[in-house]
């Protein structure tokens, strides 16, 4: 099995592979560089001591297990990549760097159809200075789309702004930002992080909500085993007039076994009993996935509980799964689509592959296929 390697110091990069191997695994297959080449070899580690032998058979003939340790060790040397090498992987994610970025994206899936939720890549903070700085870089952002007549609306998370410094700073800055939106008419969703803030982030979205019932909504994870329970209590502040918005999605923040569900289907199946709550509580589900399963069981309780297109949607990372996203739209159905962009893309695009190192091998297409 080879690819081409463009624009990497080859001898470098994977001698860090070969030295974070070391740490992770006795036996795993990784690439080694040979020339400009890259073929697939067999490493094992005895007494401390790097072995290489001969490539033996192609991937396809890989255990699963093999193929997960070279995931996990693609998705640990990646934010010791080259920026511009990332960015031939990244680019596919990311909007840009600019606002000017955002707004020109939103509006070319605007003309597909697509509706556009914009968000500015960051979060966790170290000082309120930087929270101030990314409040009026939202408010920007707001003023530059409504001027452009973007055709969607806008996502933020609250560390961005200090949540986890001063939770009452982070509610003011997002309630300004909410403010500034429902001044055109529009709408904000609060994304839910890792499970040390949901209950923080639930209680700002119910204050907020108080005020502007019309535009907040609020991002739930149904891996959490509290997400069930979180939809039902949240009743209380659901009418027919201002029905809850939720984005419903799987979650990709690492959690523990004791608060989050671990197995493929039993995730899927939650995932599925939380649409249908919401959908006999008449709350507006926004569903947020790629994965088919889950579409397909969405749209069959969508069809159980009759309900209007204009009562809910389905939503899509920027640039993921294009093909499965032109299906739910040739569907009838409403989709959205999330337009991450700023200057913070390394980290969001190395932190998302961390976490979910199946991308892996996305990524080795984008820089050695496309590079």
């Amino acid at each position: 099995m080879y690819c081409k390697l463009s624009g990497l110091n080859s001898l470098k990069c994977f001698g860090t592979i070969i030295a974070l191997l070391n740490s992770i695994t006795k036996d795993c297959h990784v690439y080694k560089p040979i020339g400009y080449l890259l073929t697939l070899k067999r490493v094992t580690k005895e007494q401390n001591k790097i072995t290489v032998y001969p490539a033996v058979g192609d991937k396809k003939h890989l255990s699963k297990w093999r193929i997960k340790m070279f995931n996990k060790l693609i998705s640990n040397i990646l934010p010791y990549m080259p920026k511009k090498l990332v960015w031939q992987f990244s680019k596919e994610y990311v909007a840009g760097e600019t606002i000017e970025d955002a707004v020109k994206a939103a509006k070319t899936l605007n003309e597909q159809g697509i509706l556009t939720t914009i968000d500015v890549l960051g979060e966790f903070i170290k000082n309120l200075d930087e929270a101030e700085a990314n409040k009026n870089e939202y408010l920007e952002v707001i003023e530059a789309a409504e001027e452009a007549g973007v055709n969607g609306n806008y996502s933020l998370k609250p560390t961005f702004f200090g949540l986890l410094i001063d939770k009452e700073v982070a509610y003011q800055h997002i309630r300004e930002i909410v403010e500034k939106a429902a001044s055109y008419n529009n709408f904000v969703r609060i994304d839910m992080e890792d499970s040390p803030c949901t209950d923080m982030e639930i209680d700002i979205f119910r204050r907020i909500k108080e005020e502007f019932p019309d535009n907040v909504g609020l991002v739930l994870q149904c891996y959490l085993k509290r997400t069930h329970q979180d939809i039902g209590n949240l009743g209380d502040i659901n009418s027919a007039e201002s029905p809850i918005n939720f984005r419903l999605c799987k979650g990709i923040y690492v959690e523990p076994e004791a608060v989050a569900y671990k197995n493929y289907e039993e995730i899927n199946e939650h995932f599925l009993e939380d649409i249908e709550l919401m959908l006999k509580e008449k709350m507006y589900p926004a569903i947020a996935t790629h994965d088919k399963p889950v579409v397909d069981g969405a749209c069959k309780l969508l069809e159980k509980y009759d309900t209007p297109k204009e009562s809910y949607e389905f939503q899509m990372l920027y640039g993921v799964t294009p093909a499965l996203r032109k299906s739910i739209l040739d569907a009838g159905h409403r989709m959205r689509v999330y337009v991450p962009f700023g200057k913070q893309w390394f980290g969001y695009c190395t932190r998302r592959v961390k976490e979910n190192p199946a991308m892996a091998s996305v990524i080795l297409k984008a820089i050695f296929v496309k590079g």
